[in-house]
């Protein structure tokens, strides 16, 4: 199993605002401005998210919401991938529920603000991601996969305008993400990539492309040394697009990964979530195609999932 993590160093971009000095206005006309500023941030799902973020970010030792940070106690999966326990299961005769728990961890904290005098922001994130065979007992309920996903990124916020869409941040950064296990059941990969974010009120989308660190082939099938899923590119994609839309206090989320060049399997996730009691809200998750977790890179799996969050993207 690759033991390189994700501690590589990149260069980026910043989630901070810089103020352009004006000539002095009248109370009324400074107050019309702020009230149009209000008006327009109101109707940005990024500009809300990054004044939350912004209220929270200079305080010591505070860590942020990074991903979606749910827990879905119910999900169906159409056709669970045995063919990684396949030895297991011929040695101890087991079968994997259908149903079972998932849930997600995700946070990031700053390392440095203002990197290149008024602009660039470097993190550090984490997010784990389990499948637990809760309902399993037969198997005394195991955690049947669990990602471990740590990366180092910057941010530079920007003010381009593309049609309707303004072009609010970009970055890059570098991200390890694997399974913990060893042997037959080992999965891991470590990716740079870069991504931009175009909103226009309630409405916001990331477009996010990465190029994975090659590693050396194994001398044998069960080496520890090596690369432990070398086509998993193929299954996992090189691109992704994540569009954001807020309608009142509901959000929907669509997520579509792909491979720009064949054999491409690619993967769309659909999202709904709406508050139901202070930062709960009710959260549902659909999920069809290929990678949805390391184990299951290289199976297609339909997935639907219902429960909670205590946030959404955006």
């Amino acid at each position: 199993m690759n033991k390189l993590g994700a501690l590589f160093l990149s260069i980026g971009l910043s989630c901070t605002f810089t103020s352009v000095a004006e000539p002095v206005k009248s109370t009324e006309q400074a107050n019309s401005s702020t009230e149009d500023i209000e008006v327009k941030r109101e109707k940005s799902l990024v500009d809300n998210r990054i004044t939350q973020e912004t209220e929270t970010g200079d305080r010591p030792y505070v860590i942020t919401p990074h991903k979606v940070n749910y827990i879905l106690p119910v999900t169906y999966n159409s056709s669970p991938n045995m063919e990684p326990f396949a030895q297991e299961a011929k040695e101890h005769p087991f079968t994997l529920d259908n149903l079972e728990a998932k849930f997600q961890i995700s946070f990031k904290f700053p390392l440095w603000h203002n990197v290149f005098g008024d602009n660039g922001h470097l993190f550090a994130a984490y997010t784990n991601q389990s499948y637990w065979q809760v309902y399993n007992k037969d198997i005394s309920s195991p955690f049947r996969e669990t990602n471990h996903e740590p990366e180092v990124f910057m941010l530079f916020t920007n003010d381009w305008q593309l049609g309707p869409l303004k072009n609010s941040f970009w970055g890059v950064g570098a991200v390890h993400q694997s399974n913990g296990q060893a042997g037959s059941l080992s999965r891991s990969w470590n990716r740079i990539y870069g991504m931009m974010v175009f909103d226009s009120g309630p409405f916001a989308l990331e477009a996010k492309a990465w190029w994975r660190i090659p590693e050396d082939e194994k001398e044998t099938p069960t080496s520890p040394q090596g690369d432990d899923n070398p086509d998993i590119t193929d299954y996992m994609g090189n691109i992704e697009f994540r569009g954001v839309y807020g309608l009142d206090e509901h959000r929907f989320t669509l997520m579509v990964r792909n491979y720009v060049q064949k054999p491409n399997y690619g993967a769309v996730e659909f999202t709904w979530s709406y508050p139901i009691m202070g930062n709960l809200r009710l959260y549902t998750q659909y999920f069809n195609g290929y990678g949805e977790s390391l184990i299951d890179y290289n199976s297609h799996n339909q997935r639907i999932g219902i429960g909670i969050s205590i946030n959404d993207i955006l």
